[in-house]
């Protein structure tokens, strides 16, 4: 049977919220089941990678620089970073897009920085502004990096990684930090009122997946991370701006709207309708899922659910 699927914020979010009486309805007659939460939990649902290790650096690199250049290495985030010291240490405030980086950034820093990890056999670069790259021998061992969404806004030094492998990469965030913060561009930076770029962010180390499967045929998203994921499964990739049609075989990716009202306006609705005709998921990010299909618009004994992340 054909699916919708929209990947939707945490249910908490829409607590206090009014559902439509027809969502409210078909909710209450769908099968609700709870899973595990977090955003890679989420994905995991949705794409089956072999091997089964989730690596966003590599998966980001196939949008930013092809397929065959994202399976040639290991790869590893090193993000653009704003870290603010604090009376209680440092927190992260700020990384990749969200510091209004453009190619001038880029020109000044990177080239301060790359002697820095060329010392250590590893090459940085920067495609995209906002999503700087090492690129990795295949075999790096490399510790478990926390992602930006994870350490935002909290003490860095409670995300710093441990074992074996992490004190060389301390090492490397220490000595960037350096350069970063003698550079003459942060400066300028800051006299057109932006943030500095004092730091770079390790995440999401790895290498591309051999293999990337999903039961749905279209994607729509503005993630890259999920563009990536679409190219090596042989998804139809579309921005998000695209999805018109509800009666779609797609995953509609609708993490990142903050609008929850529009959500269980315009968007929520008519796909809960379309479930007299064949399968929809709501599937939320902190594990809570609906699945509405045909045959329980029978189910008049059950309560409209009033609310969603009660």
């Amino acid at each position: 049977m054909p699916r919708l699927t929209l990947l939707l914020p945490a249910s908490s979010r829409f607590a206090g919220v009014a559902l439509p009486q027809a969502l409210a309805r078909a909710l209450g007659r769908g099968d609700r089941v709870e899973h595990e939460l977090g955003e890679d939990a989420q994905l995991a649902r949705h794409f089956q990678l072999l091997p089964n290790r989730w690596a966003p650096a590599a998966l980001t690199r196939v949008v930013d620089g092809g397929i065959e250049d994202a399976g040639s290495s290991g790869w590893l985030r090193a993000d653009p970073a704003y870290i603010r010291p604090d009376i209680n240490g440092a927190r992260l405030l700020a990384t990749g897009d969200t510091l209004g980086i453009d190619l001038d950034d880029v020109e000044a820093l990177l080239p301060a920085l790359r002697p820095l990890f060329g010392d250590a056999a590893f090459t940085l670069d920067a495609p995209h502004p906002g999503r700087w790259y090492l690129r990795l021998p295949r075999d790096t061992p490399l510790p478990a990096f926390a992602a930006p969404a994870q350490a935002l806004g909290e003490d860095v030094f409670e995300h710093i990684p441990g074992g074996a492998e992490a004190r060389r990469w301390r090492v490397l965030s220490s000595e960037a930090q350096v350069v970063l913060h003698n550079h003459p561009h942060n400066a300028a930076r800051a006299a057109r009122g932006k943030p500095p770029i004092n730091s770079l962010w390790f995440w999401g180390g790895g290498v591309l997946p051999d293999h990337v499967t999903s039961t749905s045929l279209t994607l729509f998203s503005d993630d890259p991370l999920l563009h990536g994921l679409a190219a090596v499964g042989k998804l139809v990739p579309m921005q998000l701006d695209a999805f018109t049609d509800f009666d779609a075989d797609a995953l509609v990716d609708l993490r990142a709207m903050r609008d929850t009202h529009a959500l269980v306006s315009a968007l929520m609705p008519p796909a809960a309708a379309c479930a007299a005709r064949r399968e929809v998921v709501f599937d939320f990010a902190d594990g809570q899922a609906f699945t509405m299909q045909p045959g329980q618009r029978w189910r008049f004994w059950r309560s409209p659910m009033a609310t969603l992340g009660a």
